[in-house]
């Protein structure tokens, strides 16, 4: 006679996942940002881009930016300049991302890394700086704004949904359909009220040195906050 119980399966459940907002809470500063100002000093733009990158800066603080249309100002110099030139430089401009990395997140992430947490970096900067930055901190994933390319070379669009609030989430719920994976287990790292919809997701939201608004409402929920990153 064939028993009907089920054999327990001998597949190892995934592992949980820990994600980390890149700008202001890995990094002390902004990538994108912090990019720019690198190509000013390099003299690849001049200073009406600087100026205009801070007013999208002070939109993002906001709530009001509209990110296809920053990404399309933000991305011309990739369209300008040969992209071998842009790749030479970007190798540089890592070195300085390096020393922005804040060592109290970075001892978290090695800590999650030990214990067999799935590690995403997950930001709205453009894969063209958020992906080698990935590789810099040993991140195995990256979710993040993608660029359109054509015949090879960079273009100021957007491919598919920016990893931008809300599409921080579907980006999100995308890759795990993927692999069938959950969010059972989850911890999550942010620092800007941008980053809600994805905090709200996972079961563990930690606040980075929160703005104002994330700060009210980590307090309020009961959330961890951290104060110090050094």
């Amino acid at each position: 006679m064939v028993s009907s119980r089920k054999r327990p399966s001998l597949e190892a459940p995934p592992a949980p996942l820990a994600l980390f907002d890149l700008d202001y809470t890995l990094l002390d500063g902004d990538s994108e940002a912090m990019w720019s100002r690198f190509l000013f000093e390099k003299g690849m733009v001049d200073k009406t881009f600087l100026l205009r990158i801070t007013d999208y800066y002070h939109a993002y603080e906001n709530g009001h930016l509209d990110i296809h249309e920053y990404q399309a100002f933000f991305l011309r110099p990739l369209v300008l300049y040969p992209p071998d030139k842009m790749h030479e430089l970007r190798t540089e401009y890592l070195r300085l991302v390096r020393s922005l990395v804040r060592p109290a997140i970075m001892r978290r992430v090695r800590r999650f890394r030990a214990l067999g947490f799935t590690l995403i970096l997950i930001t709205a900067a453009n894969n063209f700086l958020a992906e080698p930055i990935a590789r810099l901190l040993r991140f195995p994933h990256v979710i993040c704004t993608q660029i359109r390319q054509r015949a090879n070379q960079y273009t100021t669009e957007i491919e598919g949904i920016p990893a931008f609030r809300e599409g921080k989430v579907q980006r999100l719920e995308a890759w795990l359909s993927e692999r069938n994976m959950s969010l059972v287990g989850s911890w999550g790292y942010g620092d800007s009220h941008n980053d809600l919809p994805l905090l709200t997701r996972v079961e563990h939201p930690v606040a980075v040195l929160p703005d104002p608004i994330l700060r009210a409402y980590a307090a309020e929920h009961g959330w961890k906050i951290i104060e110090q990153a050094v």
